[in-house]
């Protein structure tokens, strides 16, 4: 990865009639503004410590009978190398297990682009031991390290090394038993008996443009579905998932910092194009005939999901390529044959839960969730699908399963959108008990058996904790995060705003706010589907406070189109991306400068990255009333261009909406731009292609519309260079504040 940064330049002839940075305040105004009080520091604080989050527990797992802990930490608050660590309960004692160094004896970690590319579907940017797998009854860790496997004796600590014939290793899992492991090597699947070190070749791929054993992109990127294959729960059989990309437009990453690198190609495809021909087989693990599932994969061309209890049958969910209805079959692993359990339609789009579903431990039923009824709810099924009853109301505000017992289920769930709780729900149905305490964002991690739990909590204040907890309640002790601490915590102000959509907001005001001055505003926006911005982690908004106490209030609104508030509330965006959004986000600052007088709504600026940069372009360019400088980081220019997955589960079909992807295209508005933009885009990203940028930039200077391109050389979708971060969010605040100047008396 390049850690150079290639400077700004101009990408468009200066457009007639483009508006010139406001005028600064007057000199006795002025003089009256107290000085910035940004942190110079903080920055570079910020970026070589990965937001403050290196050496924080991560990867958290419980062992099925609650004795121990493990989970991953750096080595070093400013280090992205990770160690394997345990929390003994029994002792409240934590201690190193296992770390890179010991394992390659000082050698570096090598990884191919296979792999790089995989970790940036997983948002990972650490080294070291990046991840591993502990086997069902917790007595065997796997570690994937620099394209070799280790598996290592939790008891005794003792290391082993699988062989590694056939390639780089990818996906490695262990067997119920943990007596196998299943890897893919070069596109083909392969097991390992642990014991004897034997590595058998269960398939052989019968063309480079086949895949077996391997999640597709959109699997990975969209519908969070990163596993390619599943043992059968007495391990004697795998489902796996073959690929063909044959048919896929391929997209290829060069790299114009040297031009005499070879390219990367990889299959992607767009709205209205082909999409991969994915089929489930299942084969013996000691080798043998493969017998495909069959289903109607040309009416439900997706796999969605699939699971293999110890207690159920092999259990896969189908879509059709709109997304609006879904079927989950049970199949014959002897013959491939299918039976439907349950169907879901919906006649905007259908929302997937790879949490789902999830068969109880004798097999009777299983539990699955639906918003059929307007909201998320949890439901327990019988065996052949029939409904039994709704295990939560559709007011609960239902968020996620967090654990299963013999007579109750813990969920996470919030009528406030901003927060997530505990909650205890009898299986038969009944009221639900609250079980968290304290205001902020509640996650746990449970043994299998419920004998311990490791309780989270991100709080309003920007604190975190990691605590665990017996099933009698008592406390056995924390995980130690050595993470460094921001020098400040944010001046963050939740609101609920009332009227009409009762948009919830976040304020942010500088730390040596005036309530004498008026402040130039800044918004933070995302405004796109399945993310929310304004939640009660006050960690989240460091950055923004940097930003704030440089002489502007920072704001950010949830409109409708973003989760946690109802069916309805999400789906209004189906057919178009930005009329409704773009409507939300300036009727909520709208409420908030009205409520709030010390915000200057002639001077509004906007950021953001992704979904949230391709809103920042449309809203200078379609609002400039509102709007007068945008920042568009990694931005979609024209949906045409993303990925099928996402796009047309919003979208539709490009050929059956052709005004709808018009209508939410940056392209379609470019010749509107009146305000400053800046663009900014990572050459090798492989979510939201470098093209983009280009479209987009191309597409203003045909227009002759003058803005500003931020190139960041050999960059992906994540920016994590300590440098390269420090001068980018330089660059922007800079960026906003030339143009929106500075905080006047009222």
């Amino acid at each position: 990865m390049r850690t150079s940064l290639r400077s700004l330049f101009l990408a468009s002839a200066l457009a007639v009639g483009c508006t010139q940075p406001s005028a600064p305040p007057p000199a006795a105004a002025a003089a009256a503004v107290p000085q910035s009080i940004a942190d110079e520091s903080f920055l570079r604080d910020w970026a070589e410590t990965f937001r403050f989050r290196l050496g924080r527990p991560a990867q958290i797992q419980v062992t099925p009978e609650g004795d121990a802990v493990l989970f991953l930490r750096a080595s070093g608050p400013r280090t992205f190398v990770q160690d394997l660590w345990v929390f003994e309960p029994a002792t409240g004692v934590e201690r190193v297990l296992l770390t890179a160094e010991q394992i390659l004896n000082g050698g570096e970690e090598k990884l191919t682009a296979e792999e790089l590319a995989r970790r940036e579907r997983m948002r990972l940017a650490a080294r070291g031991i990046a991840g591993y797998s502990l086997s069902p009854d917790g007595r065997q860790i796997l570690v994937p390290l620099s394209g070799r496997l280790f598996v290592v004796e939790r008891a005794s600590g003792k290391v082993t090394e699988l062989p590694g014939d056939g390639g780089h290793p990818i996906d490695p899992r262990f067997s119920p038993d943990g007596s196998k492991v299943v890897v893919v090597r070069d596109g083909d699947l392969y097991v390992i008996d642990v014991a004897s070190r034997r590595q058998k070749r269960l398939t052989v791929r019968p063309g480079p443009h086949v895949e077996n054993g391997l999640a597709e992109f959109v699997a990975q990127e969209e519908m969070g579905r990163m596993e390619g294959s599943w043992f059968s729960p007495d391990g004697r059989f795998l489902a796996f998932q073959q690929t063909d990309v044959s048919q896929v437009e391929i997209n290829v990453i060069a790299d114009p910092m040297n031009p005499q690198a070879e390219p990367q190609r990889w299959p992607y495809p767009r709205p209205g194009k082909k999409n991969a021909d994915v089929r489930l087989g299942i084969v013996p693990t000691d080798g043998g005939r493969t017998v495909w599932v069959e289903w109607d994969r040309a009416r439900y061309p997706y796999l969605a999901t699939v699971k293999w209890p110890e207690a159920g049958p092999l259990t896969v969910l189908v879509q059709n390529r709109t997304q609006r209805e879904q079927v989950l079959l049970a199949v014959d692993p002897a013959t491939g044959a299918t039976r439907e359990l349950l169907t879901e339609r919906d006649e905007a789009w259908l929302n997937l839960d790879q949490e789902m579903p999830r068969w109880l431990a004798d097999g009777s039923g299983f539990l699955w969730t639906t918003e059929r009824n307007g909201a998320w709810q949890l439901e327990l099924r019988d065996r052949d699908g029939r409904l039994v009853r709704a295990i939560t109301e559709t007011s609960l505000g239902y968020q996620g399963l967090e654990h299963v017992a013999d007579d109750h289920v813990v969920v996470a769930a919030s009528q406030d959108p901003t927060e997530r709780h505990l909650w205890r729900v009898p299986l038969t149905g009944g009221k639900a008990e609250r079980i968290s305490e304290g205001a902020g964002l509640h996650d746990a991690i449970y043994a299998a058996k419920g004998a311990l739990a490791v309780h989270t909590l991100s709080t309003p204040a920007g604190e975190t904790s990691w605590r665990v907890v017996r099933a009698d309640g008592s406390e056995a002790g924390t995980l130690t995060s050595k993470a460094e601490r921001p020098a400040f915590q944010p001046n963050l102000e939740l609101v609920r705003l009332g009227g009409t959509h009762d948009f919830a907001a976040a304020v942010l005001r500088p730390r040596n706010f005036d309530p004498n001055l008026r402040y130039p505003v800044i918004v933070y926006v995302y405004a796109g589907p399945h993310a929310q911005v304004v939640t009660a982690a006050g960690e989240r908004f460091l950055l923004q406070q940097w930003m704030a106490d440089h002489g502007f209030v920072v704001v950010s609104v949830d409109g409708r189109g973003t989760p946690a508030r109802g069916r309805a509330w999400e789906r209004v965006i189906a057919g178009n991306l930005i009329d409704v959004p773009l409507a939300d986000q300036i009727e909520g600052l709208k409420q908030l400068g009205a409520r709030f007088p010390e915000m200057d709504l002639e001077r509004v600026g906007i950021y953001g990255w992704s979904f949230g940069g391709y809103f920042s372009a449309l809203a200078v360019m379609r609002a400039p009333e509102v709007y007068k400088v945008g920042v568009a980081g990694a931005p979609v220019a024209d949906w045409l261009d993303y990925d099928t997955h996402y796009t047309e589960r919003y979208l539709g079909l490009p050929e059956a909406n052709p005004q709808g992807y018009e209508r939410s295209s940056v392209l379609t508005y470019a010749k509107e731009l009146r305000r400053p933009l800046l663009i900014v885009h990572g050459t090798a990203d492989d979510n939201v292609y470098f093209s983009h940028a280009l479209k987009m930039s191309d597409a203003l200077f045909r227009a002759g519309r003058e803005h500003d391109f931020l190139p960041l050389a050999g960059f992906t979708h994540m920016v994590p260079d300590p440098l390269v971060t420090t001068r980018l969010y330089t660059r922007i605040v800079d960026y906003l504040g030339a143009e929106l100047g500075r905080p006047v008396a009222r």
